[in-house]
């Protein structure tokens, strides 16, 4: 029996390629509405209503009012930053033990946020490094993880060539970030835009030398490495190539790579992921949970 499901903004980026990867999958019902009734909220409030799982790619105050248009016991899994720290809701990341099989309410991870705990979350589990640690994360991104807006004004705009931003320091991610790793206290956080489509690279600099302890390069590889270890999504490289690159012309990737490099003393390290903000930092880490909500193999319909 297939299972039915609903994407309130299938017309986004985000939702455009969830559907893509669940096009041709005979255990899923995609359930849609007629380009004139995707505003509506009498269709919509059905179509959530009567699907098995609804998937939100939604700006934030129309996530939450979504939710509030169930009635039923539809699952849901939200794409946007709503519920990301919000009581009641299940983080979407079950490389990180996070149960998502028996949750009702799941909230996708955000792209950076993906990047930052994969590499963080297990070293501070395991005690390496303290959980006071103040943490700065560095990452830059593909436009596409900015909205129709940047997307908009990026294509646009030919000499748009970088982007540097978030100078408020209050970035929408920092409080899942912070929550999720177990910190003390919110990394600094400095976001920046490629002009690629695709792609992401999030950098964490340790100065392992003045970590207590002084956690050595291999034993945070083995922890990594440990932490991922059953995991066909998360790969944990042993090795150190000297460039990491955005591609322009990138395929979708679900794939979630982790490096570890360090200086020849072992004083200095600089973690880095490398991940497809709209793969594993958006639909597909959508995908991934909703098959693991539905009960199938958490791969199906992922490019890995």
């Amino acid at each position: 029996m297939s299972v039915s499901v609903f994407i309130d903004g299938a017309a986004g980026t985000t939702g455009l390629e969830i559907r893509d990867r669940l096009t041709g999958r005979a255990d899923i019902s995609l359930l849609t509405l007629a380009d004139d009734q995707r505003k509506d909220a009498k269709a919509r409030r059905a179509a959530l209503n009567d699907a098995d799982i609804a998937i939100l790619c939604l700006p934030d105050d129309a996530a939450v009012e979504a939710v509030a248009l169930i009635e039923s016991d539809t699952r849901v899994i939200d794409a946007s930053s709503a519920h990301r720290v919000a009581p009641g809701w299940t983080y979407g990341f079950p490389e990180l033990g996070f149960d998502i099989a028996s949750a009702r309410f799941v909230s996708n991870p955000g792209c950076y946020p993906t990047g930052f705990l994969a590499l963080v979350a297990p070293l501070v589990r395991a005690g390496l490094i303290p959980a006071d640690w103040p943490f700065t994360v560095n990452a830059v991104s593909g436009y596409s993880g900015g909205g129709k807006a940047l997307i908009e004004r990026v294509e646009a705009d030919s000499s748009l060539a970088f982007r540097d931003y978030g100078f408020a320091l209050a970035h929408k991610h920092l409080p899942e970030m912070q929550q999720h790793a177990g910190l003390h206290y919110p990394p600094v956080f400095a976001p920046m835009v490629a002009r690629a489509l695709r792609g992401m690279i999030v950098e964490v600099p340790l100065p392992l030398a003045a970590i207590p302890g002084s956690p050595r390069p291999d034993a945070i590889v083995d922890c990594l490495a440990a932490a991922f270890a059953d995991s066909p999504v998360v790969h944990v490289h042993a090795d150190r190539p000297d460039e990491l690159l955005i591609d322009v012309a990138a395929a979708p990737t679900d794939r979630l790579d982790l490096y570890v490099f360090a200086s020849a003393d072992g004083s200095q390290a600089r973690l880095v992921a490398t991940l497809d903000n709209l793969g594993k930092g958006a639909s597909g880490a959508a995908v991934q949970n909703l098959n693991i909500m539905a009960g199938v193999d958490a791969t199906t319909g992922l490019v890995l």
